[in-house]
């Protein structure tokens, strides 16, 4: 399904039980949300699921770099109230859980609960030159430059090795992602600086991170658990970034109980 919001035209899917809550899936950079199919099965049954493409990627409309977090918060803002929905839990993975930080510090009343996955609330001066590079890369070669390095930082070398079908797919997210819609939102990470505010977040608020994440370290987790009080950490042993494949069981198991309480 398509429908246009913030003057963009967001791809979306709506699944599960009709009339329960609802529940956002915001994917990582570089993917989109086919990210969350591990996750359906165990959502459907109990929530309305409400999966989207962020600006920029999968089948949403791509517009010039670069973005911004506020302005990917308004899309999902946009896109909800397009559908006509008011409240909702709202679950962020990397740069999901950026827009999350966004959405809970600017339009905190449209959100019933928040939940943080591998994620990070500032990027530091030293890290610049990193996403610097990357744009660069992407902007010289294409996504093919960043498939094999990506692939890498998002999964241990033991789960690379198994062969999961997921594997190929979200390798295919990654080259199918448009040049303007990484550097869009690359632009946007490079500026994440909410680590100050955190402490005005009083929702409901679950931190899941894989033990071994590279790009967004369980220190970072550490950092805005220690800001939001009303948080819950849990780190995730044998997972990198894309915890939410490498762990599925663990993350669904520990996501249901987090969601059911709310």
């Amino acid at each position: 399904m398509r429908i246009k919001a913030n003057d963009i035209q967001i791809h979306y899917e709506l699944s599960g039980k009709g009339g329960s809550a609802i529940v956002v899936l915001s994917h990582s950079l570089a993917s989109s949300l086919i990210m969350w199919t591990p996750q359906m099965d165990a959502l459907n049954p109990h929530f309305q699921t409400l999966r989207y493409d962020m600006r920029g990627h999968g089948e949403s409309g791509v517009t010039p770099a670069p973005y911004t977090l506020e302005l990917l918060a308004e899309d999902v803002i946009g896109l909800l109230d397009a559908l006509g929905i008011d409240q909702v839990h709202f679950v962020g993975l990397s740069i999901g859980g950026m827009i999350g930080q966004s959405l809970a510090l600017n339009h905190v009343h449209r959100l019933r609960s928040l939940v943080l996955c591998d994620t990070a609330s500032i990027i530091p001066r030293e890290a610049q030159p990193i996403w610097q590079e990357r744009i660069d890369k992407t902007i010289q070669n294409g996504m093919e430059a960043q498939v094999d390095e990506t692939m890498e930082r998002w999964f241990t070398p033991a789960f690379l090795k198994q062969g999961s079908p997921m594997l190929e797919i979200i390798r295919k997210q990654i080259l199918d992602t448009s040049v303007q819609g990484y550097i869009g939102c690359a632009e946007a990470i490079r500026k994440l600086n909410y680590l100050d505010r955190l402490s005005e977040i009083k929702l409901p608020t679950l931190i899941m991170v894989g033990e071994d994440d590279p790009g967004t370290p369980v220190s970072a987790s550490e950092a805005m658990h220690e800001r939001i009080s009303n948080s819950k950490l849990v780190i995730l042993p044998s997972a990198r970034h894309l915890s939410n494949i490498e762990q599925a069981k663990a993350f669904n198991e520990i996501l249901l109980n987090f969601l059911k309480d709310q």
